[in-house]
């Protein structure tokens, strides 16, 4: 069993990372606005960080289908001092957000990753700083904005055109100045994507890995799984009772050794991947 990828300046366990979710909105799919309050939020991301997260990923912006974008005021008031207190705390920040002066100003309070949904194409000046703070970037697939993303979720080869894409967007990024050791790649799963898009994507992995970057795989609580996970009246599984199935996910990850996985349920995901690495230490995981 071969070590995950390595990304330049991020943590390198040997094995598949276990990213934790701070959402600092009120609209998200998966808390509700739980952990809306900074304060709140950084206790939570806290928590996540004792719980065994590699990575902090905060975000200020709900993507989920038909959410609102919030201003950029708004937005840094929200994550930036979630992202200093974590930062004090000695975790590994990630600012997940399309915007570069947000960007811009969650590094200097201590980030140390970019993780932009949009993959450059909502601010492409987000490249350029990114490329001139020599910080690491998670370059997601992406096709518009959420009030409208779902509207763009038609595809004659998912896994191939999902590939292509992602791949001029890599080029832009490298055309920046974003090195290759800094790039991460992310799916996009649930992102102008049907749940059946979802799982093709998601078993034709490989096509996607054959860019030859690290991927990002967030599944954690996507409404695919409700649905699989469906009552017998057809009533979806409500998020909070999607993570067991998404730690189902997080040992098969493992098992191929994607670079990370972006979880809320830090624990139950650093456990399977600890289970798979034991495994493959008895040659039992190829």
């Amino acid at each position: 069993m071969t070590s995950p990828r390595v990304v330049r300046g991020l943590p390198q366990p040997g094995r598949t990372l276990v990213m934790g979710v701070v959402n600092v909105t009120p609209d998200s799919f998966s808390d509700g606005g739980e952990w809306f309050d900074p304060r709140a939020a950084a206790a939570h991301g806290r928590a996540l960080l004792d719980q065994g997260a590699d990575l902090v990923d905060v975000g200020g912006e709900s993507t989920r289908p038909g959410a609102e974008r919030p201003s950029v005021a708004e937005e840094l008031r929200r994550v930036l001092p979630v992202v200093a207190a974590l930062s004090e705390a000695g975790a590994c920040v990630s600012i997940d957000t399309m915007r570069a002066e947000v960007a811009a100003q969650a590094v200097a309070a201590g980030a140390r990753l970019v993780n932009d949904v949009s993959g450059g194409r909502a601010e492409p000046e987000i490249l350029d700083l990114v490329a001139a703070l020599e910080v690491p970037y998670v370059c997601m697939h992406w096709r518009g904005h959420s009030a409208r993303m779902q509207n763009r979720a038609s595809y004659a080869d998912v896994a191939g055109e999902v590939a292509d894409e992602l791949a001029e967007q890599v080029r832009a990024a490298r055309s920046a100045g974003i090195s290759a050791d800094r790039l991460v790649l992310d799916p996009g799963f649930g992102f102008a994507k049907t749940g059946d898009h979802n799982w093709t994507l998601l078993a034709q992995l490989p096509r996607l890995e054959d860019l030859g970057l690290p991927v990002l795989v967030g599944l954690s609580r996507k409404a695919f799984l409700g649905t699989l996970l469906a009552d017998p009246d057809g009533v979806a599984r409500p998020a909070r009772g999607r993570d067991d199935a998404t730690t189902a996910l997080t040992t098969l990850l493992a098992q191929r050794q994607v670079w990370g996985v972006r979880v809320h349920s830090v624990r139950a995901s650093r456990d399977a991947v600890a289970v798979v690495e034991r495994l493959a230490a008895e040659g039992a995981v190829r």
